[in-house]
């Protein structure tokens, strides 16, 4: 799930110790999204994969970090545990009844907490017969993540990260909104610093050895502008045109950078 500037408190560096501890909740969200991806196809409820979700969290004796998260941009408790947002929803889309048609673009937000320690990831991907351009962006969001990844050194700055997502999107032709971006990740899941997806190269805070941050591009086709639907939470583009999202917990560590919630281990990109 997306931070904002307002939710953040001060930046916390970990120990390799505690990036160490950090790894079983990373390990499981990455699990819990390729099983989630995997099962989800046309006909497949939104209300079903928050279910299922939640059986995973519940057998893994994990916590959600969503149930019962309200933040001052959310209408309400959010009340369920993974984000299902579909077509021209981006962000923080609520599951509701509504099953899965051929051709829908749908990203999948999940983060939980095991020990203590929190891991978040997104993932989009087309049900059924897939469109050309939903395939191109979703390409797009996986690249500007690879490079952001890339970017978190110790030799770079936070800007150096926001950087590289934009150059990726730009070049591709999306415009970007830096309202929601990635976020530091630890005790908490929405913390210091913001990262946002547009950025000047070289200004910002200091990549330092034990920061451990949610990368997250997402853009959206032929806007940079949300609406919100009714239900408090679900972000749309404001044109009606759709939207991708991917996301990664990263600690960035003296030997570069480690994706805590790496899936290619799982033959899974």
């Amino acid at each position: 799930m997306e931070g904002n500037r307002e939710d953040s408190p001060m930046i916390e560096l970990r120990t390799p110790a505690e990036i160490e501890a950090m790894k079983p909740a990373g390990r499981f969200v990455a699990e819990a999204l390729a099983t989630l991806r995997d099962e989800t196809k046309v006909g497949t409820n939104l209300l079903a994969i928050d279910r299922r979700a939640h059986d995973l969290i519940r057998r893994a004796g994990a916590e959600s970090c969503y149930i019962d998260y309200h933040p001052s941009f959310g209408a309400s408790p959010f009340g369920k545990v993974i984000c299902t947002s579909v077509n021209d929803a981006v962000l923080h889309g609520l599951p509701f009844d509504y099953t899965l048609r051929d051709g829908d673009l749908v990203s999948l937000d999940f983060a939980v907490s095991i020990d203590g320690w929190v891991a978040d990831s997104a993932v989009s991907f087309v049900v059924g017969t897939p469109r050309d351009e939903d395939l191109r962006l979703i390409d797009t969001t996986q690249r500007a993540l690879d490079a952001a990844i890339s970017a978190a050194t110790t030799a770079n700055r936070i800007g150096d990260i926001s950087a590289a997502i934009a150059s990726i999107a730009h070049a591709d032709g999306y415009s970007i909104n830096t309202d929601f971006g990635g976020h530091g990740v630890g005790r908490v899941m929405h913390g210091d610093p913001h990262v946002p997806n547009d950025g000047k190269p070289g200004r910002g805070y200091p990549l330092r050895a034990g920061l451990v941050v949610a990368l997250e591009p997402w853009f959206l086709q032929t806007t940079d502008q949300l609406i919100t639907d009714p239900d408090g939470w679900t972000l749309r583009a404001a044109d009606g045109s759709r939207g991708a999202h991917s996301e990664h917990t990263v600690a960035i560590t003296e030997a570069g950078p480690v994706i805590l919630t790496d899936r290619s281990w799982l033959g899974v990109d």
